[in-house]
């Protein structure tokens, strides 16, 4: 599966990146050294770190220097969404109901 393609979908569907390329190739299982857990725990909770961490070392072979920084700025983006989420849920103000 081609980088750019990867990067291209991950910016709008990071679990649908993280699910083919689980699919069409190893290079998950190559970034978290053959475990199956963080890679499943970062699907879940963050898509966006998970996907740059695994693209990262990819690209470069390992993650490091300026890589991590890049990293925690997909982490600042999976924490902006879901703070954003509650943030929004919390705005919403729904009518009241009318007890007949």
């Amino acid at each position: 599966m081609c980088g750019c393609f990867v990067l291209l979908l991950g910016a709008f569907a990071p679990r649908l990146a993280l699910a083919l390329m689980a699919l069409f190739n190893d290079e998950i299982t190559k970034a978290f050294d053959g475990s199956w857990m963080l890679p499943l725990i970062g699907w879940f909770l963050l898509p966006y770190t998970t996907l740059a961490f695994v693209l990262l070392a990819w690209w470069t072979g390992g993650v490091s220097g300026f890589d991590w920084f890049l990293v925690g700025l997909a982490f600042v983006i999976d924490l902006g969404s879901h703070t954003g989420g509650y943030t929004k849920r919390s705005q919403i103000r729904y009518p009241k109901a009318n007890p007949s």
